[in-house]
This record gives C-alpha cells, sequence and structure tokens, in this order.
C-alpha cells in the first residue's frame, strides 16, 4: 500500500505542495524555508529514540555525526536527523535543533544534562535564490518545533531550493523538490524514505525523464549519457547532492540499520542519472523505532522501493521557481 496525497496550499506564502500523513510509529517532521531565498531545512524527529545507520556513497559529503552510527561505535540510539540546504553553512541549523529537543527533555541523560543525538547532512543550493541566506539556528528550531505526522512535500524543507540537470550548468536546470513515500504490509511492518533531489543528472521514472537539463530554449531535455559522453565540465561543480531518510517501525540493530541505507542508494541509482559523483554528496540515513518483527531483506527491499517512487514524488511535487522550469509546470497541470 502507498500512501495518498493530497494537493493542497499550504499557507506558506500561497506555495502549492503535497500533504502527506507518516503513519511509520515514532517519527515526525518539521520544516521551515525562506521561499525568497531558495533554502529551507527538514527535521526528523525520534523522541523516544531511533536506531540508526547511515550511509554515505558520495564522494564530496558534508554531514554531522555520521561516524557515531557506524556499527562499532557505542551510541546506539539517536533523536533526531537533519537534512539541510545552504551547503556546509547549513550545518548550523542542527544545533537549534539540539536546543529545542533539549528544551522538551528529549535526549540521553548523563546526569548534568540531557543530551540529544542529532545528526545530519546538507545539500548545496546556494546558486539559486539568495546565497547570504542559509538556515540557520533558528530555522532548525523552528522546524523541529513545527515536527508534524501531518508533512509537506515539493519546495518545502531542504529540498525548497534544489535543482536538478546541472550537466549545463545552472542555466539550464530544472526543480527538484522534497518527495515522500510509504510502503505499507499486511503484517504491519512500514517502511518510508524521505528525500531532498538535488541532482546533477536527470530523473527517470522508468525509462521515462521527468526533470532534467534543458536545452537552450528550454523545450527538451538534453540526455544525461549524451552529455558525460561529451565530458560535461559541470558535474565538477560540486553544487549537487541528494539527502535522505528511511523511516521504519521494524526491530533492526544498527548493523541492520546501516544495511538498510546501504540498498536505499539502489532506489536513487534507479531513478537518478548519474548519481554518486565525485562532487555529490549523496547520503542516506535510516532511523527505526522498533516495533515490528520483519526480514531484513524485506525492509532492504521496501526502503530501495520508497526510495525510488520518493525521489520521484519530490519531482513531480515541486513547483516552478524564478526562471526554473519544474515538471509540473511543462508536463502538468494542476487545477
Amino acid at each position: 500500500m502507498i500512501v495518498d496525497a493530497k494537493i493542497i496550499k499550504n499557507g506558506r506564502k500561497g506555495v502549492i505542495t503535497m500533504k502527506k500523513t507518516i503513519t511509520v510509529e515514532g517519527f515526525e517532521i518539521g520544516t521551515e524555508e525562506n521561499h525568497e531565498a531558495l533554502t529551507g531545512v527538514s527535521v526528523i524527529i525520534a523522541k523516544k529514540g531511533a536506531t540508526a545507520g547511515c550511509c554515505v556513497r558520495g564522494s564530496a559529503p558534508g554531514t554531522r555525526e555520521t561516524d557515531l552510527l557506524k556499527s562499532e561505535k557505542t551510541v546506539e540510539q539517536v533523536h533526531s536527523i537533519v537534512l539541510s540546504g545552504g551547503s556546509a553553512f547549513g550545518l548550523e541549523s542542527t544545533c537549534g535543533v539540539m536546543n529545542y529537543l533539549e528544551e522538551v527533555g528529549v535526549g540521553f541523560d548523563v546526569g548534568v544534562a540531557r543530551v540529544p543525538i542529532v545528526c545530519g547532512a546538507v545539500l548545496f543550493d546556494l546558486a539559486v535564490g539568495n546565497p547570504d541566506i542559509r538556515p540557520d539556528k533558528e530555522m532548525g528550531y523552528l522546524a523541529a518545533k513545527k515536527a508534524s505526522t501531518e508533512i509537506f512535500t515539493g519546495n518545502i524543507g531542504a529540498g525548497c531550493g534544489a535543482t536538478v540537470g546541472k550537466l549545463r550548468g545552472f542555466d539550464t536546470v530544472m526543480k527538484g523538490g522534497t518527495g515522500y513515500i510509504e510502503l505499507c504490509l499486511e503484517s504491519g511492518l512500514k517502511v518510508g524514505a524521505y528525500v531532498c533531489v538535488n541532482a546533477c543528472g536527470e530523473v527517470y521514472e522508468g525509462e521515462k525523464i521527468l526533470a532534467g537539463a534543458l536545452n537552450d530554449d528550454k523545450s527538451e531535455i538534453i540526455s544525461s549519457h549524451q552529455l558525460m559522453l561529451e565530458g560535461a565540465e559541470s558535474l565538477l561543480s560540486g553544487k549537487n547532492t541528494t539527502i535522505g531518510c528511511i523511516l521504519t517501525n521494524a526491530i533492526l540493530n544498527k548493523t541492520e540499520c546501516n544495511k538498510v541505507a546501504e540498498v536505499a542508494h539502489n532506489g536513487y541509482a534507479l531513478s537518478i542519472r548519474p548519481i554518486h559523483t565525485s562532487m555529490d554528496g549523496d547520503t542516506i540515513f535510516t532511523l527505526a523505532s522498533g516495533i515490528a518483527e520483519a526480514n531484513l531483506d524485506t525492509v532492504c527491499y521496501l526502503a530501495q522501493e520508497a526510495m525510488r517512487l520518493a525521489v520521484i514524488d519530490a519531482i513531480k511535487s515541486a513547483e516552478a521557481v524564478q526562471n526554473i522550469p519544474s515538471y509540473r509546470s511543462i508536463y502538468f497541470m494542476s487545477e
């Protein structure tokens, strides 16, 4: 079963987005954006803690506290995953999330304080909007405070300023965004994928190109295969990165969470071409709330499929901004 969505105006300066409900137990998501500056932050919160893992496949990541997610490290659970725009500047937003969680009593009790464990990753959106405005401590705090099971996708959170198709430079890109998909089995197992798509290549649904690098008059998408063979220099700009998180109610240990994150990258590879380049920071986290008994391979497969569909959802939910067209503005007219 795939969780349904509704197209609505979410009240944030009339931005049209997709409204969805998180049914995976133990998780809430909040976002904060600056739609004029085209940047934002997404905060996934597990107030009771969740077993976590991570897999970084891009060669130019911007992350926080990912070392502690290695299987041999001591910490087993985390309280938040922060996905942010702003490139490395956006890591500041994680401090605001820590402040909020401390205020509400979330974190490990170390005697003199409660210490929330907050991990994060960032994407590059400084080339659109206002590069002087980035997700900061206040934006992270506000996003955490808004966390709910009712969420929005599209030009929201860390996907607010995301773009795709950068192999010809920024003049011919299309709009990326934030997507979310859940897959639920009758057994009670639930796997959701939340992703902010900011890829250098194009996004596919099967063999259909949804978004990518446009030609000069923006009338058609040029194949990344062709551009890569021609030696696309824009690949070296480092202005890319797709970041996401798998949410599941499965009972998993840290090693298994890392495996799920690893396999979920297949969802990227099935929907984004090229992916995991030398100047990307492509990263996926896993959070498991530990409720449902499940076979690890089943969880991994659902994570892969949910992530693939979430990438597609991000593109289909995004709206055109400034001079950047979107899938919806080119192919689909909403009511």
